[in-house]
């Protein structure tokens, strides 16, 4: 079992990234807010304001942690975005990681079909 860290930096991009997840049999996801060390350092600490100027957007981003079985699962995800035309690779865009588990106790509740 892996864990996907996937550090979305383009918010507008998260409906499809969840989508392709569901595409990909993973289920088992947490969604949360973040930022970027950049871009904490840009708003929050007044020796790096200037940053901001170059920066753009929001000083958010999303991060998503995902169980799945299998290591490819993020090239995977980048390959059916790529479809349709979401480039995961582009600079600033997003970060993805995946991390071998030694063990993953409990059990996701399934997600209901609407």
């Amino acid at each position: 079992m892996y864990l996907l860290i996937i550090t979305l930096h383009k918010e507008e991009h998260l409906n499809d990234v969840l989508s392709c997840l569901i595409e990909l049999g993973v289920e088992d996801a947490v969604i949360m807010d973040s930022e970027s060390m950049e871009k904490a350092l840009a708003y929050k600490v007044p020796i790096f304001a200037g940053l901001r100027f170059d920066l753009g957007g929001k000083p958010f981003s999303k991060t998503i942690l995902a169980t799945c079985e299998d290591k490819e699962t993020g090239k995977e995800l980048i390959r059916l975005l790529k479809e349709v035309d979401i480039d995961l690779e582009s600079p600033g865009v997003a970060r993805i990681l995946t991390v071998k588990l030694e063990s993953v106790l409990g059990k996701p509740k399934p997600i209901e079909e609407f």
